[in-house]
This record gives C-alpha cells, sequence and structure tokens, in this order.
C-alpha cells in the first residue's frame, strides 16, 4: 500500500475516542490454484473417477470462473502423500487435519501480523490486545496464544478468542477490536484471522453435492489489522474510522449455513436460497446502520462498499437489490477473483483492493467517498456491519 495522504490531510477527518483501522496485512500459503486446472487436479488427487461428479464441477467451475481466476491452499501433494487417509469417503481423520490446521493457520496468521506491524510502523510493546479469529482450528490453548508467542508479544497481552463464526468472524472480530479500542484509551489491537480448508476437504460424493460449491470456491490465507483510537498523527496513518456497528442474525435461519466438527472433519451444508435470504434483508440491516449515521437512506451509490464476497450470486444479489453501480462491488469482486472466498479473511482483501482503488481515484485527480459500510453475511444466518469513514477520501 502507498503513503498517500499527508498527516495534515487526516488531521481533520479523525473523530477523538473512535477507532480506527491504522494498517493492514495478509499472507498465503504457497500453492496456488489456478481455476482452469482446478477439475482435474481434484479428480486426481482423490482418486475419484465419477463422470458425473467431474462434470458438475466442471459446470460449477466455468460459471465461478467468470469471477475466481485464483486461490490459495494449503492442502499439497506433500500431505496426500503423507496423510492419503484425507481423501478416503468416510475415514476418521479429524486429528490429522487438526494436527495440519493448527501449525498452518498460526504461521500464515503470524506472517500476516508481521507484515501488518510492518505497514503499521509501531512497536510490538505498543500492542496491548490481540483479537484472533479461525474456523479452522480447534485445541487448547488457542491460536490466540500462539500467535502472540510467534511475533514475540508480551505475556501480558490481552487476548479474545473468536473460533467458528464462518465468513462473518473478520467483521465480527473488527467489531469486537473496535469496542476494545474504544473503552481502553491508548490501546493497540492486533485482529489477525486465518483459515485453511483443510479442515472441510473430502472426496467428491453424490450424497454431498453442495461440496463441490466449496471446492469451486474457497481458498485459504490470513489478515491482519492493527485498530486502535486517537492515531498518533507524526507517526500513524490511519484507513478507515470506524464510527458504528451492528450484528444482527435471522430468525428461523440457523440451518441455512450449517457446519459441524465430526470424526471427518468439519461438513457444510448451505442453502440454496442462501443468496435470496441475504437479498430480502440486506437494505433493512444497512438503512438501520446508515441511520444511525444520519445518513440518508437510498443513497448508496454515494457511499463505498465493503462487502465479503461470499460468492458471486450474493454480490450480484446485493447490486441487484440496493441498485448499486457496478463499480461499488468492484473491491469485493476482485478479492474473489484473486483468493476465492477465503472466509474471515477476505474483508481484508477487499479493504486493500479499496484503498488501491481509492489511491488511483485520486491520482487521476477524482475523490472516492467519505463514508460507506464494511459487511459480512456468516452462519445464523448473522449479518455484520458496520458504518466506517474513509480517512484518505
Amino acid at each position: 500500500m502507498g503513503d498517500e495522504g499527508t498527516v495534515r490531510s487526516v488531521t481533520k477527518h479523525v473523530t477523538p475516542g473512535k477507532a480506527t483501522i491504522l494498517a493492514l496485512g495478509k499472507a498465503f500459503p504457497h500453492q496456488l490454484v489456478m481455476q482452469e486446472y482446478l477439475v482435474d487436479g481434484y479428480f486426481r488427487d482423490t482418486n475419484c473417477d465419477n463422470p458425473e461428479l467431474k462434470q458438475k464441477l466442471a459446470r460449477l467451475c466455468k460459471y465461478i470462473t467468470t469471477t475466481v481466476k485464483t486461490r490459495y491452499v494449503v492442502m499439497s501433494e506433500e500431505i496426500l502423500t503423507k496423510y492419503p487417509e484425507l481423501a478416503v469417503e468416510g475415514a476418521a481423520t479429524v486429528k490429522q487435519r487438526l494436527e495440519i490446521c493448527n501449525k498452518a493457520v498460526t504461521q500464515m496468521a503470524i506472517e500476516a501480523s508481521q507484515v501488518c506491524i510492518k505497514n503499521w510502523g509501531g512497536s510490538l510493546s505498543d500492542i496491548t490486545h490481540v483479537v484472533y479469529v479461525s474456523s479452522s482450528e480447534a485445541r487448547l490453548p488457542g491460536g490466540d496464544l500462539y500467535l502472540s508467542r510467534g511475533i514475540g508479544l508480551s505475556p501480558k497481552v490481552q487476548r479474545v478468542m473468536l473460533y467458528f463464526a464462518g465468513c462473518s468472524g473478520g467483521v465480527a472480530g473488527l467489531r469486537v477490536a473496535k469496542d476494545i479500542a474504544e473503552n481502553n484509551p491508548g490501546s493497540r489491537v492486533l485482529l489477525a484471522t486465518s483459515e485453511t480448508t483443510i479442515i472441510g476437504f473430502k472426496p467428491p460424493s453424490a450424497d454431498r453435492p453442495y461440496d463441490l460449491v466449496g471446492v469451486a470456491l474457497f481458498g485459504d490465507g490470513a489478515g491482519a489489522m492493527i485498530i486502535g483510537s486517537d492515531p498518533k498523527l507524526e507517526t500513524e496513518k490511519p484507513l478507515f474510522e470506524l464510527h458504528t456497528s451492528a450484528q444482527e442474525f435471522i430468525p428461523d435461519t440457523e440451518k441455512k449455513i450449517d457446519g459441524r466438527l465430526t470424526e471427518e472433519g468439519i461438513s457444510f451444508t448451505l442453502a440454496r436460497d442462501l443468496p435470496q435470504i441475504i437479498e430480502d434483508n440486506v437494505e433493512g440491516f444497512c438503512d438501520k446502520l446508515m441511520d444511525v449515521g444520519g445518513l440518508e437512506n437510498k443513497e448508496y451509490n454515494k457511499m463505498f462498499w465493503a462487502v465479503h464476497p461470499g460468492g458471486p450470486a450474493i454480490l450480484n444479489r446485493m447490486e441487484k437489490r440496493l441498485e448499486l453501480l457496478p463499480e461499488k462491488l468492484n473491491a469485493s469482486r476482485k478479492a474473489l477473483r484473486d483468493y476465492g472466498n477465503a472466509s474471515s479473511n477476505t474483508i481484508v482483501y477487499v479493504l486493500e483492493y479499496m484503498i488501491e482503488e481509492g489511491n488511483k481515484i485520486r491520482k487521476e485527480g477524482g475523490g472516492d467517498p467519505e463514508w460507506g459500510l464494511i459487511l459480512a453475511f456468516g452462519p445464523g444466518i448473522t449479518f455484520e456491519g458496520i458504518l466506517a469513514k474513509n480517512l484518505r477520501a
């Protein structure tokens, strides 16, 4: 990220006591998956020769390939050689999966946090709190401790761990970090998210056709943010001010995103009407957040939109329902294109693309919106949202 926007340009924007995002960072495993080679590779790795399922995945990838081009994954030939049982239908492999996942998510979280701290420019000793988010591990103590130890934080750092929040976990973690920063003056909160699909990797099965959607869509990686109020403008460059946060679940939708940790790893089911449910409820949720900020309803195209890209259908339905201009979801579509749906991490990638786009617009003499929404949707069905101010606009 560039350093456009001088100290003087942000001074007048910062609201005393309000939490701000001070830096972003990301990290990925080494395995890059090109979408056009996915089908053959997946069926080869799982020793499956079911032509009907292969054709179904090919159709899914053809649709999704218009929006997903590349993804990063922890899974590799080396892992499958060491743990061939991961590709065996019905094998009890949760122990092996957690052995791989716990190590992988810790390493990615450490790397993303180190990048974020470098971009921030602050000191490890200035970090007072850690919020750690993952739906890809299970252990005691949790990844929050291993991350803190891995980057050399003080044993006195205060830690919060959010497990199994799914795709809404990144924004949920940001909401928690905002509350911590605003209620602890002078604090600096490290938010880290880390995910891998190995926890749910399975061979194709006619009994689980919905698994193929995940195969075509989900990716691995980690993200990190530094959050704090009253930034030191001589040394810190605030990116977004977090004005108001909200969380809401839609009644009677608990089974629409259903995940269970079993002896075979995590098993997910996603309801076909998930995009429709989000479309039906997103406008009311957004309007409530905008009302709190005193923004006029329906002025959607005067705002920026940092939306977790759960999939192309969700983005398309949001765009249609809110009558958004196509460019309003550019950052979300770019993140989906380059990284797939990386669960809780993806909102970090969206925000980075938003900053890049804003820098380009200002370089060309234009201006980007000052106010906007940071949104994600997860199990519940849970809506997470933050009304935010772009401090570089």
